[in-house]
């Protein structure tokens, strides 16, 4: 789904404010209604009976059965006025299914439609109708079905306080027409893809709503003001429905899929030559178990339809996070969502998340174990899983269920001995990992409590006992509490995390970048529970964590303050993502709104506040600043938002030195706007420039532009060029044993300027020749390039103050290649002193990557799907350092590619 469809259909649910103003429309001032003015509506559903078929024309003998709803207010632009256009709603049920049929009248005939044709869950830019069902009628769930005039369809799932849930694809029809009075819809949503409750006479919760692209007017059957929190406990209701029999309860979706693959290695690595061919079967299948629980297993899974991750140069001591893209870990994944971090505005602070899916099936942890042992190894891209099964469901008094589990098996890796014998290396032992997840609403869904556990074990053997942990362990527990009609709310986590395992593995996640309880000068006492210094001997590993955020979400003036907490002790990078602990930050915002449209504005918004933050030894760290930000909706609709930030200098940073003394770092002041131009536009743009400034001299700026196009209602275009250049004055580049460096306790910490430079232009193409058929194109040409120079080390620890080597004192004397390269460097940090000289190696860098794939998808049956697809990715890196354009395009494309090429066939079944 994307990102701007799927805020703004949050927006509605929660009520907020969406400036969706025309642009001939006379600016006046929002009408003054009062909480809960608008009645809550009531709409009738019909037994199907009489001539029927499904081609979206409404007109069939047995839509004159079912009573119409005809009357929609808008939402946007002219508050609780009565929709610019007609509309008729109508519902029938039989059996199996729920039927909605709806006529969209349009003074502008066809030519005033906006539509166009898209894969499904892709942003429509264009008219839409949509119905959300509550099906426990608990005031609390959503159902999407979104349907525009071309039978593009969108789907999602959530309630009033986890929304939205894209991965969910239930298997449902839609047929539409256009004709001279507009365009109609018939949508066909069979029982079994909902839940509900079993009694025979049915009440779901119910929404309608239609957009109105030319106008960017959203219209809906439930109303409420933008002052209040909307979403499902206003839905009207759809009554009348008598569902005698269960719905189908087993779905399974086997597939097949061929791979061919050609990779460029070593003529001589005997596992690589040529081209590379694999077949696989396996199997999706989902189960009734009761009427509000389902299960979903995948057998031997396959993921080779899933786009390829971006590519990125990483200076820092910490890894890199990219988005899950697998659909079996996507769809339903909102179940188990914990620890979600929620503000206003606030930086450099994670979630407490408790499961990181893509460490299911990671890439083998041995691969060193292999590469020892011969020259060439065939090392497996990931592990491989074995299968996975998740239990997920909501009960009609309340709970919120979910457990996933996933068994990844033993990886081999086989090895070519120098020889030329062969042998087989274990790189990746059996693990299985848990998520369980409960979550209880009460008051209308104004309080929900939940709790959460996460688990990883492995069967280690001699070689894997010191490298990877034997079992690791989460607990946790959440609360979101809304009071004051939803205006104010008090939401909040707490977890706590054990690591178990030989004491090298938790002696390495002691000294992680996540902790560096190595660090001198920690002033923090004796470990307890909950591990706070360095042990050798420890066994386990065990911290706490947790958040919690105070606001009020409503009205003209609105504020929030948050705390966030992480003992040091605090590790999930077994089943989580974590890249800091060791920490307790504070912010506090204070909000004001303008909602009520002027000539200059449809909205504004202004925000000012600060974060402060310090680590357990009670340093204020670099994370602390203070900022302004403002955002503003034009008449025209256009969305500018810009912020700036302070950092003031002086500030401690216990991690720049990666594991030695803390150090008293520079200033910053931090400058970024977004723009984005009227999205109703065949043209669009958005951009995003920074710029920042360091107090010692360093800085820089990025600028990048998004160009989004439809040639036409089948094609969409977006170029993202993005340049950036940056200076960064102390970029960590090594750690040197030296004893007469004793103000550093006996280690030299070599840091250096770095000038950047990275080009990149993210590009997609899709052409979409029927709403179930696709052809969708990615590429992303990346250059970068690093220079260091100006080698310095700090005087001592907790001070600002440094010296230049080679400048303010020692020698930096470059070694060059035959062809006049630098080699590396060798620094004497004392010229005559007791340091002894030392060499670096030359870390200067060119790095090009050009990576893309594409994917044809055709849904030939109802939840049944043909995938072609083709991955491309080739990458080098030299040591030049300076950035080249040309040299560097033109070696680019001279790099041999590696070629995947992937065709799945996967087929749906239902008992």
């Amino acid at each position: 789904m994307h990102t701007v469809l799927r805020i703004g259909a949050l927006a509605l649910c929660l009520g907020l404010s969406v400036s969706l103003k025309p642009l001939h429309a006379q600016v006046v001032a929002a009408p003054k209604v009062t909480a809960h003015e608008f009645p809550v509506p009531s709409a009738t559903a019909a037994v199907k009976r009489g001539a029927f078929a499904l081609d979206g024309r409404v007109d069939d003998d047995a839509w004159r059965n079912a009573t119409p709803v005809t009357e929609l207010k808008q939402f946007d632009p002219d508050h609780a006025e009565p929709s610019s256009e007609r509309i008729d709603v109508r519902f029938l049920f039989d059996e199996a299914a729920l039927y909605v049929g709806a006529r969209m009248y349009d003074k502008g005939g066809a030519n005033g439609i906006i539509s166009s044709v898209v894969r499904r869950d892709a942003f429509f830019n264009s008219d839409f109708f949509e119905v959300v069902i509550d099906g426990f009628h608990d005031h609390l769930g959503m159902a999407f079905f979104q349907v525009n005039p071309t039978g593009s369809r969108t789907d999602m799932q959530g309630n009033s306080n986890a929304c939205c849930d894209d991965g969910w694809d239930p298997v449902w029809v839609a047929k539409t027409a256009i004709d001279n009075e507009g365009w109609s819809v018939e949508m066909r949503i069979p029982f079994s893809q909902l839940r509900f409750s079993r009694d025979s006479l049915q009440t779901f919760g119910l929404q309608i709503r239609r957009f109105i692209k030319r106008r960017n007017e959203t219209a809906q059957w439930a109303m409420w003001t933008r002052n209040e929190q909307g979403g499902p406990a206003r839905y009207g209701h759809l009554e009348g429905l008598r569902i005698a029999a269960a719905p189908k309860n087993l779905e399974i979706l086997p597939y097949a899929a061929t791979q061919a693959a050609r990779v460029q290695a070593d003529p001589a690595d005997p596992f690589r030559a040529g081209t590379q061919s694999k077949i696989r079967f396996g199997a999706d299948v989902k189960y009734l178990l009761t009427p509000n629980l389902t299960i979903d297993a995948t057998i031997n899974p396959d993921f080779g339809q899933v786009e390829v991750d971006p590519a990125v140069v990483n200076l820092t001591a910490f890894e890199n996070f990219f988005s899950e893209r697998r659909p079996f870990f996507i769809s339903g994944s909102g179940v188990f969502n914990y620890g979600g971090f929620n503000c206003r505005f606030c930086s450099n602070v994670a979630s407490m998340q408790a499961f990181y899916s893509r460490r299911v099936g990671r890439a083998p942890t041995g691969a060193d174990l292999a590469t020892s042992q011969g020259a060439f190894a065939d090392v497996p891209p990931s592990s491989p899983i074995l299968g996975a099964a998740k239990l997920t469901g909501r009960t009609a008094n309340g709970y919120t269920v979910g457990v996933l589990n996933a068994v990844t098996g033993t990886a081999f890796a086989d090895v070519q001995r120098a020889d030329g014998s062969r042998t087989s290396q274990k790189v990746e032992p059996l693990s299985n990992f848990l998520v369980a997840r409960l979550k209880k609403d009460y008051k209308r869904g104004d309080l929900v409590l939940g709790v959460i556990g996460t688990s990883l074990t492995r069967k280690l053997d001699t070689q894997f006992t010191p490298r990877l942990s034997q079992h690791a362990e989460l607990l946790g527990a959440d609360w979101n509490y809304q009071w004051g009609n939803r205006s104010y709310s008090f939401v909040g986590n707490v977890a706590a995390s054990s690591v178990a395992g030989d004491p090298r593995v938790i002696t390495a996640r002691e000294r992680s970048s996540a902790r560096f309880f190595q660090r001198p000068g920690r002033t923090i006492g004796a470990t307890g529970f909950f591990a706070t210094r360095l042990d050798s001997t420890a066994t386990v590993l065990r911290g706490y964590g947790g958040h919690a955020r105070l606001a009020k979400d409503a009205g003209n003036w609105q504020w929030e303050t948050a705390m966030s907490v992480r003992n040091p002790g605090y590790e999930t990078n077994d089943y989580s993502f974590l890249t800091k602990a060791d920490y307790v930050w504070n912010n506090a915002n204070l909000i004001r709104m303008y909602n009520t449209p002027t000539r200059w504005y449809r909205s504004l918004i202004f925000l000012g506040g600060g974060q402060v933050q310090r680590n357990f030894s009670g340093d204020v760290t670099n994370n602390s600043m203070v900022q302004l930000f403002a955002e503003t909706t034009t008449p025209q609709f256009w969305n500018v938002n810009a912020f700036v930030i302070h950092a003031p200098r002086g500030l401690i940073d216990d991690g720049l030195l990666r594991g030695g003394a803390a150090v008293r770092v520079e200033g910053s002041d931090v400058f970024q706007a977004n723009v984005s131009t009227d999205s109703r536009k065949q043209w669009r743009v958005r951009t995003n420039p920074q710029l920042y400034r360091t107090t010692s001299g360093g800085g820089g700026h990025t600028f990048d532009v998004q160009l989004s196009v439809q040639p036409s209602t089948r094609t969409s275009l977006s170029l993202g060029p993005s340049y950036t250049s940056n200076v960064s004055r102390f970029q960590y580049v090594r750690a040197v044993a030296d004893p007469s460096a004793t103000a550093f306790n006996g280690t030299r910490y070599i840091l250096a300027d770095v000038a950047q430079r990275q080009l990149a232009l993210d590009t997609r193409f899709n052409l979409t020749f029927t709403p179930t058929m696709t052809l969708e194109l990615f590429a992303q040409p990346f250059l970068a390039s690093g220079h260091f120079s100006h080698f310095k080390e700090f005087v001592a620890p907790r001070r600002r103050a440094f010296v230049e080597l080679g400048v303010d004192r020692g020698t930096v004397v470059p070694s060059t290649n035959a062809d006049g390269g630098v080699r590396g460097y060798t620094i004497d940090p004392d010229a005559s002193g007791p340091a002894a000289p030392f060499m670096i190696g030359n870390p200067d860098f060119n790095f090009r990557s050009l990576r893309g794939n594409a994917v044809f998808r055709w849904e030939y049956h109802p939840g049944s799907t043909l995938f072609f697809a083709w991955t491309q990715q080739r990458a080098d890196q030299a040591s030049n350092g300076d950035f080249n354009f040309a040299r560097d395009r033109n070696a680019l494309f001279s790099i041999k590619p590696d070629n995947v090429f992937l065709v799945k066939v996967s087929w749906w079944v239902a008992r």
